[in-house]
């Protein structure tokens, strides 16, 4: 299904901005090295292929034309993380709730095609939203309800259908590996072990529960239980018990190898799923079974099996914090989806690439690694890159002094140019900043600040959020929504113009990567993003390739097409994101890169 077509009105050139974010895999470190020397041997253009210099006649440069947006209703999406807690509060108690994300939808997605208010993200995953002890909810104790912080079940489903509304998909933090020390089912396993104090008493000679202490406490299984001291488990209070609890004592690890827990995790997704849920965020995929990469996958693969039998065109992604190499192994499952780690965080290839310090031709030949890597795995997989989450210092903090904010965006850019289902977390688009203890990441959404007056500005400010009780003060470099909403070379719609360049172009998420190293140089990044071209309608599709051309450095960059066979064709751009007033221009073959600039070129 295609939303309607919306011409871009008044694409301006100067308000096109980009960023995005990456990490060097070891294989490309050689290549890298090697590109150097066949960069220097290139000398003269292709046989046959044209030149700048070559034509008899002038060339009129193509002119950018405005372009229909092309959302296509399938699971290579623009997803929106959103913590609630600290997104809006529409009740003004100083906590986020669910109604502060619907009175907010429409600054993520207005499902008007016709307007440009909007974000255009076009899915948002909502961190754990049901009871819990804590402020982060991911110790849960009532897997099938909402934490009264947060509002009610009907408030849920005002949410879902609100974002259905507008074309937006929901996706649930299903936190599985483990629960509160606080639910029931461990409060009564704890209560009964608490009783019975000698383990010969309900266990047999091999250490498993007696069928008649499971009869009488069948939770008893849900947990990993044990007498003696080990790695990961943690003492029952007033016993010699012990439970497996690899995050904290509060959060004791289920028994991922019980039937019955599968059974309750089943009843769980069903539950959700008919309430509308699109999709699931995994929790800590790698803890399921510790450093056991193949029980992991074996579990993986019956939850997405059972998840999609209640909704087949569900979509999963799971966060396996690890290298490359390991969360490809997790693709065999069938889960759709895992986190590219390899590229987040502050030394991740994107921030390197933004700091210039990195040979901008290891990004494509990263990519096109990566596809290779996990399509071995899933031919299907759809991959999940992502630039900074919850659990990471904020993007912003990892860049200081002059032109800091060109690398913010262009950063953003970088993740939003890969392929995928790319991954967005709430005020990255602001240039928000937190470090350190969790809190401080997780600080309040920055609609306002101190200053401002209006009745938008009122507005907002009732929806600003105290954030977590024990965050430290943060002061924000960079100026909040209201602020940046109105200026054009702001972080803020640099990202609009770099989700709209996804959503204008569906080859940017779905295409795979091939690096065009004969005219790449040291910051300039060149590659064609493609799908087989008897696969699309281009007529709703758009292109089935594109040329991406970028630049990550602060001086422009003039590079000859013609120089190659494989980019010569592509001769008019389509599209550009850039960090300020500076644009990119092509001149027949020769195109002229703007700093920190991103280009889109079509052929003629």
């Amino acid at each position: 299904m295609y939303k309607r077509n919306r011409l871009i009105a008044g694409l301006c050139v100067a308000a096109m901005l980009v960023g995005c974010t990456g990490v060097l895999l070891e294989a490309d470190k050689d290549r890298e090295n090697n590109r150097d020397s066949a960069r220097e041997q290139v000398s003269a253009p292709p046989e046959n292929v044209a030149h700048k210099d070559e034509p008899d006649e002038p060339v009129e440069e193509p002119a950018e034309e405005p372009q229909p947006l092309r959302v296509i209703d399938d699971k290579y999406r623009t997803t929106y993380e959103i913590f609630v807690y600290s997104f809006a509060d529409s009740n003004g108690d100083g906590i986020g709730d669910l109604q502060g994300v619907i009175k907010n939808l429409d600054y993520i997605n207005d499902g008007d095609d016709e307007s440009d208010l909007d974000l255009g993200c076009n899915a948002i995953w909502l961190m754990p939203i049901s009871p819990s002890p804590s402020y982060h909810k991911y110790d849960i104790t009532d897997y099938k309800n909402i934490d009264p912080e947060y509002g009610s079940i009907d408030d849920f489903d005002d949410l879902v259908a609100e974002c259905h509304k507008r074309d937006i998909d929901v996706y649930l933090d299903l936190v599985i590996n483990h629960t509160s020390s606080e639910h029931p089912w461990f409060q009564e396993a704890a209560d009964y072990l608490k009783e019975h104090t000698d383990p010969a008493q309900i266990m047999d000679e091999e250490g498993a529960f007696t069928e008649e202490a499971l009869e009488e406490c069948p939770y008893l299984e849900y947990y990993n239980f044990g007498t003696e001291a080990s790695d990961g488990y943690e003492r029952l209070n007033g016993t010699e018990w012990y439970y497996e609890a690899r995050f904290w004592s509060g959060m004791p690890d289920l028994n991922l190898d019980s039937d019955k827990v599968f059974e309750e995790i089943e009843g769980i997704t069903r539950f959700w799923s008919v309430r509308g849920v699109d999709g699931y965020r995994l929790d800590a995929v790698t803890s399921y079974f510790t450093k056991d990469i193949e029980k992991n996958t074996q579990f993986l693969t019956r939850l997405n099996t059972m998840i999609k039998s209640q909704n087949p065109k569900a979509y999963i992604v799971g966060e396996a914090w690890t290298s490359e190499s390991e969360y490809a192994e997790y693709y065999k499952s069938g889960i759709d989806s895992f986190f590219a780690f390899n590229y987040a965080n502050a030394e991740g290839m994107i921030a390197r690439l933004a700091k210039s310090k990195l040979d901008a031709a290891s990004f494509a030949d990263a990519l096109s690694s990566s596809e290779k890597l996990l399509g071995a795995s899933n031919p299907d997989y759809v991959d999940a890159p992502f630039y900074t989450n919850h659990d990471m210092a904020r993007s912003a903090g990892y860049y200081t002094g002059k032109g800091a904010d060109n690398s913010i965006k262009f950063a953003g850019g970088l993740n939003l140019l890969m392929g995928g289902n790319a991954f967005i977390y709430y005020g990255e688009e602001l240039g928000m900043r937190g470090s350190g203890k969790d809190e401080n990441k997780r600080a309040p959404m920055y609609w306002v600040n101190e200053a401002g007056s209006g009745t938008l500005y009122d507005k907002l400010s009732a929806f600003m959020c105290d954030g977590p009780k024990d965050m430290d003060k943060i002061t924000m470099s960079n100026p909040p929504y209201y602020v940046q909403k109105d200026d054009e070379y702001s972080i803020y719609n640099y990202y609009k113009n770099a989700i709209r360049m996804r959503n204008t172009f569906p080859v940017i998420a779905r295409g795979t990567t091939t690096p065009v190293p004969e005219i790449e140089k040291e910051r300039l990044g060149v590659f064609i993003r493609a799908v087989p071209v008897d696969t699309v309608d281009k007529e709703t599709f758009g292109p089935n390739s594109v040329l991406v051309v970028f630049n990550n450095s602060s001086e422009e960059i003039t590079v000859d097409l013609g120089r190659s066979a494989a980019a010569v064709d592509y001769n008019k751009i389509v599209y550009q994101l850039n960090t300020s007033a500076k644009v990119s221009a092509i001149d027949r073959t020769e195109l002229t890169v703007a700093p920190f600039g991103i280009v889109i070129l079509d052929k003629q």
